[in-house]
């Protein structure tokens, strides 16, 4: 069975950073696109980043480019999001999401998904 389970989630101070990480288990990730999506109180889901499982490429969110970096060990089943000078406006939880075809970084595009993880950043 398909699970992703995130973790690295937590309070921080504003230009602060935290790396999120994504661990899948019952698949081999080596096939998998991977998101990374945010629901800040009061929101819907957002597209924070994706990479796929093909080549590699990557897309960002205009509002954490140059901030956010996503990357993948598929040795280790693993996805992480690497975040620096996180603002107050990146609070939120955190989901991975995985799916076989990437098309767009958006949630209906993701059939996949983990529990989350909670972004706090707050002085």
């Amino acid at each position: 069975q398909l699970q992703l389970v995130e973790s690295g989630g937590g309070l921080v101070q504003p230009g602060g950073s935290l790396r999120l990480s994504c661990a899948a288990s019952g698949f081999t990730l080596d096939y998998y696109a991977i998101g990374w999506f945010r629901q800040a109180p009061g929101k819907e889901h957002e597209g924070v980043s994706c990479i796929s499982s093909r080549d590699g490429s990557t897309y960002y969110a205009d509002s954490v480019k140059g901030r956010f970096t996503i990357w993948r060990d598929n040795a280790k089943n693993m996805v992480y999001l690497q975040m620096n000078s996180l603002k107050p406006e990146d609070t939120g939880v955190y989901y991975c999401a995985a799916d076989k075809v990437f098309r767009l970084c958006v949630p209906y595009s993701f059939g996949s998904w983990g529990q989350g993880t909670q972004v706090t950043v707050s002085s």
